[in-house]
């Protein structure tokens, strides 16, 4: 097959001594029996997205291997001493169960070191919110965490933290990203000072079950806390290391965890992918909980920041809660707390994101706060914590299986959301009610909100064309009417417009610029288009809503908003 001259000149590069001798023959052994394989590894570098960088573990440009992640880690030492000058510059390092995690975590330690940068290192895999958490408690300047979340097994990742204890957002990212860009590969420093490396673990770990413990609770009785049974899964990741300490810390003793998915393995055997926003992750867990008759499950992502919650309905059957579900559910439950407490006075404010349910707008009007919006991810959200230091943060989230309680933690946070949910579960189970009555009478008190996601996974080189022309096809022919509802707005994030259909007026969009295109009807519906920065994916969420005035007009609502989903969907032919 024909490559690119392009990509035979970094082909050639990796093949000459700066690249080790077993890097050298992979290559050659790519370029003689997979050509295309070849390309795919170098047709362009790996690319910082929503969540930090990930890719395909192997060798090449677009490959996580010792030297993209040695060049970035170079590159971030370069411009840490530029922002920081004359200071004794600490970074902390973690890192996931995958496959490669601690020993590409050490080959970042190395270079840090060899840069004359102190490292603290996690002894083993930990949580990315503890790495989050680490940076603050141990006062550094950055933070890296080696992840790719809930990616298949032949991914890893590379996530850059800043000293908020928020991961990079602009300028600093792209700043950085020059820098990085800039430097030879054999400009890469990887002969570890050791004397700089320091290992760390239980000290930390107890400070961050300490700091959870003391932000999620909220005087649950005793007795409530020991009457929930919880079925917990870690999904074969990280969450086994604070999960448990954590709820014993708190009192619930009535914790069950799925035993064959204990075992931290980065070949995640039991699922197909170990992603709690996926239904089948959850299987195993949901047996257990019926066996047992238990009232609650949690399963988390490798990395532990994502979180999956099922709960009993009215009828005692298991079912999942969606992302925004669980995200109104503990923001209410935070604002009734913080309003109980005489804490709301106007200077604080919940997060969400531009994809997630508009129910978060309702809650934060009803309590008199603010509710800040910010694009996918939750460095966004850390970021407004940053910029309004005169608001308090109270809690957010986004749609995709994300919350954070607080600020003690500056990413999402399973460990502690896991946590809020058992307190919420535990004083309804107390008041003979539960999780889902009281996420339906919020639907009767807000308006009910109901959400759907579908993805389209298009990989390798033409998988990004398709996924590039169908966001160009939506900008350039914007649809005029969808489920004989007249589209009045559309939002476009990489233009920074939103465009008043009925009138032409267009106003700026004051969100950094994103691949986002949003659609409003004048019913009320909302529907976004967003490819994923860090799968080969394009995603389209919808949301639809109606009032209702009892719990007993929520069956009919319900099925009047899944037929209008249905309809959309159909309309754009995304079925």
């Amino acid at each position: 097959m024909h490559i690119e001259q392009h990509i035979l000149d970094k082909v050639n590069e990796w093949l000459t001594p700066t690249f080790d001798v077993d890097t050298q023959n992979q290559i050659k052994e790519m370029m003689t029996t997979s050509p295309k394989n070849l390309e795919e590894s170098f047709y362009k570098n790996l690319e910082f997205g929503t969540g930090g960088m990930r890719g395909i573990m192997g060798v090449g440009t677009n490959r996580i291997n010792k030297y993209t992640l040695g060049k970035n880690t170079q590159g971030i030492s370069d411009y840490l001493k530029k922002s920081f000058p004359g200071e004794d510059l600490k970074v902390v390092i973690a890192y996931d169960c995958r496959h490669n995690s601690d020993t590409l975590g050490r080959v970042v330690a190395d270079v840090f070191s060899a840069n004359g940068i102190k490292v603290y290192l996690f002894s083993e895999m930990r949580p990315t919110p503890e790495l989050s958490f680490a940076l603050k408690y141990l006062n550094c300047h950055a933070g890296i965490v080696l992840t790719a979340s809930h990616n298949p097994p032949e991914y890893n990742g590379y996530k850059v933290y800043w000293q908020d204890g928020g991961q990079l957002v602009p300028p600093q990212d792209e700043e950085i990203i020059q820098v990085i860009e800039n430097l030879k590969y054999s400009e890469i420093k990887f002969e570890a000072n050791n004397s700089l490396i320091e290992y760390i673990d239980t000290e930390v770990d107890n400070a961050f079950v300490d700091s959870t413990v003391a932000n999620a609770s909220f005087n649950t009785s005793a007795k409530a806390k020991s009457n929930l049974k919880i079925v917990y899964t870690s999904l074969h990741g990280t969450s086994i290391k604070s999960v448990p300490s954590v709820l014993a810390k708190a009192g619930y003793t009535d914790v069950n965890i799925v035993p064959e998915q204990a075992e931290p393995n980065g070949d995640f055997p039991t699922v197909k992918s170990p992603n709690p926003e996926e239904p089948e992750a959850l299987t195993m867990a949901l047996a257990l909980a019926e066996k047992l008759h238990a009232d609650i499950v949690f399963g988390t992502d490798p990395d532990s920041d994502r979180l999956g919650v099922a709960v009993r309905d009215n009828n005692n059957k298991m079912i999942l809660l969606n992302g925004n579900q669980t995200m109104v559910v503990m923001t209410n439950y935070l604002l009734e707390q913080w309003k109980k407490a005489g804490k709301l006075d106007g200077k604080q404010f919940i997060g969400s994101t531009i994809v997630s349910t508009p129910m978060m707008l309702e809650l934060a009007s009803a309590y008199g706060v603010e509710c800040k919006v910010g694009l996918t991810g939750f460095k966004w959200i850390a970021k407004f914590i940053k910029d309004f230091p005169e608001l308090k943060f109270i809690g957010g989230g986004e749609e995709s299986f994300g919350y954070m309680v607080g600020d003690a933690v500056r990413d999402k946070d399973a460990v502690g959301a896991i946590l809020l949910m058992c307190e919420i579960a535990a004083q309804a189970k107390e008041n003979n009610s539960s999780v889902y009555q009281y996420l339906q009478q919020m639907y009767v008190d807000f308006g009910f909100y109901k959400e759907h996601l579908i993805s389209i996974t298009k990989k390798g080189i033409e998988g990004a064309n398709e996924i590039k022309q169908m966001m160009i096809d939506m900008r350039e022919n914007p649809v005029a009417e969808i489920n004989n509802q007249r589209v009045i707005m559309v939002e476009d994030y990489q233009n920074s417009t939103a465009k008043n259909l009925l009138t032409g007026e267009t106003e700026s969009l004051s969100i950094p610029k994103s691949d986002v295109l949003i659609y409003y009807l004048e019913d009320g519906s909302k529907i976004c288009a967003r490819p994923s920065g860090t799968e080969p994916k394009i995603k389209f969420y919808f949301s639809v809503n109606t009032a209702i005035e009892n719990l007993e007009e929520i069956p009919a609502a319900e099925a009047y908003l899944n037929q209008k989903i249905t309809t959309i969907i159909s309309e754009m032919q995304l079925n």
